[in-house]
């Protein structure tokens, strides 16, 4: 961050009050920004900003995003040439360490993150807290939380190598925990992760293989399960990462922030989106399929009808969301290695993308599918269920939330989060004497 050469802002009030300089700082790419942090202090007011859309609450170097040109960058590089050209733990390595490793790095990353993917015995016994029929998400949000009972050598926030520790431990174990509340619901046994096998084929083999039989990873699922981990890895300050970072100014112990991430994350408008547009897929199949695609976007058109299409458009992306190109792609690939093309929802969902891509309602107001569309469908072929969904999101997004975590502890300008409100309550009163008791 750099001030803006002979660039300054000036704030003025009609009121008559002096008129305030504010310093203007420019990133490497992106908007300047304006520093308000002594507006306070000189003017005795805050500004107002519902949601943030216009607020930089923190500087970072992990993750660019570019609505308007529908460009995503993890530490500088594309989201395309990461998803075609490494795998997850590159990724991973990239998103912590600021550079993508060579061959020595990432064989001993690849081997630190497998080897370390077993859990404590006994949470499978805090798991048994939970009934069976519990979401996934409330599931997971306690195991990963609970966490920081089981590995006390980790948890103070501001060690270094206790937060190093922490970030392979959670980084190893998710995908193990994610299917072992898959596995709990289910009332099957859980499986215990091979270390030969590579992350994604250990996801795989964890949440569908038996002790009944040997389990074969297929190729262009582990494929697919590949790119949907690096696909979801991070994403900017959204309101999950933001949630990470507030909660781990506190000094809170990582453990505890990472699963304030994932409370956040099961919102329907957040991880919940993918979990949302099935939901509306089945919806709309359970009234008539395809058939009932036309009258059904027709009605998405009415504002008054009430009904809202999921799994397309982007609070963030004014263009076509980068990740939905890949995640299309890979969408392709996987229902035809299963021979899903023809699937009642399947066909459905392609009808869906055919009429936003093509008409003039949606394609000028930019509402393109989004990951979540697609990513939703491939997981559903693949036999996660909806309710998994989230799950997935948070065991992928959870290195994004280390890695900012981590770089806003090693921000010297770091401060705990607190946030100022503009106040319309009632002013100050006295309780009735009549009130006494």
């Amino acid at each position: 961050m750099k001030l803006v050469d002979n660039n300054k802002a000036t704030l003025s009030f009609s009121n008559g009050s002096p008129s305030v300089e504010l310093p203007v700082y420019a990133g490497s790419i992106g908007p300047d920004v304006i520093d308000i942090r002594k507006l306070y202090g000189q003017t005795g007011m805050f500004t107002y900003d519902p949601g943030f859309l216009s607020t930089a609450a923190c500087q970072s170097a992990i993750t660019y995003i570019d609505g308007d040109k529908g460009e995503l960058l993890y530490r500088g590089y594309p989201i395309e040439q990461l998803a075609t050209q490494c795998d997850f733990l590159d990724t991973c390595y990239l998103l912590l360490k600021g550079e993508l490793p060579n061959e020595k790095e990432r064989e001993d990353f690849h081997k630190l993150v497998i080897n370390h993917t077993m859990v404590n015995e006994q949470m499978q016994f805090f798991l048994r807290g939970f009934r069976r029929n519990a979401h996934p998400m409330a599931v997971l949000t306690g195991l990963v939380g609970g966490m920081s009972a089981f590995y006390h050598d980790s948890t103070d926030i501001a060690n270094p190598e206790h937060r190093e520790i922490a970030a392979i431990r959670l980084i190893a174990k998710l995908p193990t925990l994610v299917s072992m509340a898959y596995k709990y619901g289910l009332g099957q046994p859980y499986m215990y992760p091979r270390n030969e096998l590579s992350y994604a084929g250990n996801f795989l083999r964890m949440m569908f293989g038996t002790p009944c039989e040997e389990y074969k990873v297929n190729p262009v699922i582990e494929k697919a399960m590949d790119r949907i981990f690096i696909l979801h890895a991070d994403h900017e300050q959204n309101a999950s990462t933001s949630t990470v970072r507030l909660c781990g100014s506190s000094g809170t112990n990582p453990f505890a922030a990472i699963s304030a991430g994932v409370a956040c994350l099961w919102g329907p408008s957040h991880g919940g989106a993918n979990e949302a547009c099935l939901n509306m897929l089945e919806q709309i199949q359970a009234s008539g399929g395809v058939a009932k695609v036309g009258e059904f976007m027709e009605q998405v058109k009415d504002k008054n009808s009430g009904v809202k299409l999921m799994g397309f458009g982007h609070r963030v992306y004014k263009n076509y969301d980068p990740r939905a190109k890949l995640m299309q792609e890979t969408c392709n690939e996987v229902l035809a290695e299963l021979g899903l093309e023809k699937d009642p929802l399947f066909a459905l969902a392609k009808e869906l993308e055919k009429i936003a891509l093509e008409d003039d309602y949606f394609v000028q107001r930019k509402l393109y599918p989004n990951v979540d569309f697609y990513s939703g469908i491939v997981q559903r072929a693949i036999g996660i269920p909806v309710s998994l969904f989230t799950g997935i999101f948070a065991l992928a997004r959870t290195v994004g939330w280390i890695a900012q975590l981590n770089e806003m502890l090693a921000d010297p300008e770091y401060k705990i989060g607190r946030p100022r409100q503009l106040f319309t309550g009632a002013t100050r009163r006295d309780v009735p004497a009549s009130f006494q008791r």
